[in-house]
């Protein structure tokens, strides 16, 4: 079984550890598993009028924010993948808001949005849950830092929350 135990500060750029400490311990699969159910229900709960919504001028809508999930959850995935198959990789960074300006997120309806999250994810729960012994321990880098394959399991969880609570401060209380 791959070893995807809590990544220590050492295997991450220090700017991921505010998503990392946010993710409850135990196996992180399972907390990954669960958070599908858990975000699907509050994503669910938005009524219509409020999916092209935007609390500040310059913020993303509700459809752009799940799509920003969808982008960096493959991402990171992708870059578990590549470390994971081929140690000391050099992966290029993401710049999320170049990302969301070439995405049609904002067009699309949050329901087909919540369906690719949900694919992405389970897709994702499945990489982690089925990567060799070893290779949660694999280094490369990636935007300049370095990272251990462990690292980005945690890192999605960690990201999901951070937005989960965004969208609940942010984006629930509109009326």
């Amino acid at each position: 079984m791959t070893d995807l135990r809590r990544p220590d500060p050492s295997e991450h750029a220090e700017y991921y550890a505010q998503y990392i400490a946010g993710v409850p311990d135990g196996d992180i699969t399972t907390t990954l598993r669960d958070q599908l159910e858990e975000t699907v229900e509050l994503l669910r709960s938005i009524r219509a009028e409020h999916e092209t919504f935007r609390y500040a001028e310059d913020k993303w809508t509700l459809r752009e924010v799940v799509g920003h999930l969808i982008d960096t959850e493959r991402m990171f995935a992708y870059r578990a993948l590549a470390m994971a198959r081929e140690d000391g990789v050099d992966l290029p960074g993401m710049d999320q808001d170049a990302w969301s300006a070439s995405s049609n997120a904002g067009d699309r309806a949050l329901s087909e949005l919540i369906d690719e999250w949900m694919a992405v994810r389970r897709a994702n729960v499945h990489l982690f849950a089925t990567l060799p012994p070893g290779a949660g321990t694999r280094r490369g880098r990636a935007s300049g830092y370095d990272f251990t394959v462990r690292s980005f399991p945690w890192i999605i969880a960690g990201h999901e929350l951070w937005h989960r609570e965004l969208i609940r401060r942010d984006y629930m209380e509109v009326d």
